[in-house]
This record gives structure tokens, sequence and C-alpha cells, in this order.
């Protein structure tokens, strides 16, 4: 076995102080180091999550015992992510400076920054490995997910206007090329996909980046999973935020006019109450709220598929492969990154509009068979490419190969300074 590591984790959020995927990625990512006897120290900002939770979260999260979190409450209030904000400096933050240059991590991987403070990218060891992963865009949108004027992806940049019309304060700091001084820092930049790599070098960014997908744990005794007792109709199946970007509501019309099948929504969010409303009368649209994993795991495995509608550039499809470690296939609209984990995999259908949707779903609910092999090739695309063990082994060798680079490096670097010794 390898000598165990030291870890800082670095990030805007973390469980149960988080929103989304990056803290869960983390999260898990985290306690599986931990278990394989590495050592882990995560830096997160209370204050951000409180700003725009306005309650303190929900939840339990149990971390390994070689996990030490630090939740950052700075005593100011919003202040603190409001500055950061604005100068794209850690105010408020100096546990953080502290930590990187008095502890000797072996890695510091930075994740969601934006209310961190890309300084932080500065501190600590240079000999310490520097990992940044890119869980969304806000390296070249300040808006985060490349959503333009709050009703379009985006193909141009009008980034002020953009910032103004979602009522966010401008990032002026962006103008300055602190952003581009600060990512020399980062050894090496993490994409959950070829799609969210590409839209960072096709938007300006020049710096060293490559793929290294999300993963999920294996899910535990899934054979004895049963369908669950609420439900008595064929069914698909949307797990996730309701927020427009996920586009949600553009396929209630589709169920509205097909009420053989039922759609069943599992999560919640801003937009709950407008879809609701948007499905009064609908008898086969059933909304579920927020579901515990072992629940959920159980819709997943008896719907015919689960459907990805989303409208926006996700970075990655998280509930497709959810979807896939429990042999269950996956339609997904053809934008972002969702359709090249369904084209890895062959796990599943690409749709472009309506009906190619409509055509995909009567498929897969017309042969029981189809429907079956699809979701096999989704789970073996799973073991080979995104469950704990094929991350942990691509995620820690790139780490290997990144030491060995900076001991070339240093060791070319103290060669030259002899030469030029002798030479004097």
């Amino acid at each position: 076995m390898n000598k165990p590591l030291k870890f800082c984790m670095v990030s805007t959020f973390y469980p149960p102080y988080n929103f989304g995927g990056d803290g869960m990625h983390i999260y898990r990512l985290s306690n599986e180091l931990a278990k394989r006897g590495h050592a882990v120290d995560i830096f997160y900002c209370e204050d951000s999550f409180l700003m725009m939770n306005g309650k303190p979260p929900t939840g339990d999260f149990p971390n390994h015992e070689n996990i030490t979190v630090h939740g950052l409450k700075s005593g100011k209030g919003f202040l603190s992510p409001l500055l950061t904000q604005q100068t794209g400096r850690p105010f408020f933050k100096g546990a953080i400076k502290k930590a990187l240059e008095e502890n000797d991590y072996d890695v510091i991987h930075y994740n969601n920054m934006s209310l961190i403070g890309i300084t932080a990218l500065s501190w600590g060891s240079p000999e310490a490995v520097k990992l940044y992963t890119a869980h969304e865009h806000w390296l070249v949108c300040p808006m985060h997910v490349l959503w333009k004027f709050n009703r379009e992806v985006c193909v141009e940049k009008e980034c002020l206007k953009c910032q103004i019309a979602g009522k966010r304060p401008p990032q002026l700091w962006r103008q300055t090329g602190l952003m581009d001084k600060m990512l020399k820092h980062v050894d090496r930049f993490l994409s959950p996909s070829r799609f969210t790599l590409n839209k960072h070098l096709e938007m300006g960014l020049d710096i060293p980046i490559e793929q290294m997908p999300y993963f999920l744990p294996a899910p535990q005794e899934t054979e004895n999973l049963r369908m669950d007792e609420n439900v008595s109709r064929p069914y698909f199946l949307f797990v996730g935020r309701l927020e427009y970007i996920k586009g949600v509501q553009n396929i209630i019309p589709i169920f509205k006019n097909h009420p053989e099948f039922d759609l069943l929504i599992a999560g919640g969010g801003e937009y709950e109450e407008t879809l609701k409303k948007q499905a009064e009368g609908i008898g086969n649209i059933k909304f579920l709220g927020r579901l515990d994993q072992k629940r959920l795991q159980s819709l997943y495995k008896s719907a015919i598929a689960v459907i990805v509608p989303s409208i926006c550039y996700e970075t990655f499809g998280i509930i497709i492969i959810e979807a896939f470690s429990l042999k269950t296939p996956v339609i997904t609209n053809n934008l972002g990154a969702l359709p090249e984990v369904v084209e890895d995999s062959g796990g599943g259908f690409i749709y472009n509009n309506d009906d190619e949707l409509v055509a995909a779903m009567n498929k897969l609910a017309a042969d029981s068979v189809l429907r079956n092999e699809l979701g096999e090739k989704g789970y073996a695309a799973y073991v080979k490419y995104w469950d704990e063990n094929a991350h942990l082994e691509k995620y820690l060798g790139l780490i290997d190969s990144i030491k060995a680079e900076k001991r070339r490096k240093t060791g070319a670097a103290s060669k030259s300074k002899k030469r030029l010794a002798g030479v004097s």
C-alpha cells in the first residue's frame, strides 16, 4: 500500500451546508479517501450557505474518523461572502490561509471557490499537488451555469448585462487579470465531462485540464429492493432539483397527452410550486418531494426509465449514473454533458425533440427485454467508469504522476543551478 497522504479540500459548500452535486462529490471523495487510510481536512463557508438559504441546513452526513471538518463562520454574516464575491479575495477566512501555510499537505484540492475567493489558490506549499475541479462553469461564467439572461444557454458572452439581469452584483475584478494570475498556481484542473472541459478551453482559459468523471459508491443490497408500495402503474422517473433549467416544465405536457404512463417527480426547489400548478388536474403526474436514498433507489430500480430533460449546460449527469447503478436506462435531452454519458455507456436514448422523447418512451415501455438490456449496459459502464474503485484509481494515479512531474522539474532546476554555479 502506498504511503497515506494528507489532503485539504477547500470549497464554498460541504454537506449539510450545500445545495447540489459539488458538495456531494466532495463528501463522497473525502470519505472514500479516508476509508483508504488518507487524512482529509475540509474547509467550507457556513456564512455563504446561511446567506443563500436563510436558515441552518438539515440532514445527517456522518464523516469517517480520518476526516476533520472546518465550517467557517466569521460572525460578519453576509459581509463575508459579499465582499469575497465582489473582490475575489477571501474576506474573514484567515483560517484557511493559516491551515494551508502551517500544514504540510500532500494535496490541496480546490472545488467551488466562488465565495471562498480565487486568491486562495496561491496559498499553501508549492510542493503540494494542487487540483481544481470545475463542478460548474464559474471560471468562465460569473453566473456559474452559462444560462444567459435567465432564459437561454450562453453562446455569446455578455457578462455584465447578464449579471444585472440575474440580479447579481457585477464582478469587476474579473476584468483585472486576477483570475488568470491565480489559475497558474494550480497543477491540474479536473472536468467531470469532455463537454465541460472543451467549454472552458473554447471560452478562453489556457489551463492544464483533463477529464475526471464523478462517481457513486455501489448501492447496498440492491437485489432486495422492491417496487415502492405506493406505485401501481408503469412509470417514468425524474430526480433532481426543481428549477426552470432542469426542464421538467417541458415534459409535463407530454405526460398530459399520454395518460397511460405515470411521471413521478422526486425532488424539491424554488420552481416546485410553479410546476405543481402546471400539472394541476393531470392525474398521472405525482410530486414526491425530497426522498431518502433508500426510497430513491427503489424508485430508480422499478422505473421504466429515468428522464433527464435539462435545458442548460450540465457539467455531468450524476442522475444518469445513479440510474445505471441500479440497472435502469435513461432518456436524456441532447444538450451539454448529458449525451456523452449515454453514448459512453449505450444505456439509453438521447432525444432532440418531443417526438423523439415519446418514441423512446414507447419503445422501452413496450419491450421489457430492450429495457433490461439497456439497463445492463448502463450498469456495466457504471462499474467500468463511475464507481468508487474506478474513480479512486484514476484520481490517485493522477496525483502520483503530478508528484513525479514536480520531482523531475525540481531535479532539472537543481542541475541547472549547479551548472550555472560551475560556470561562474
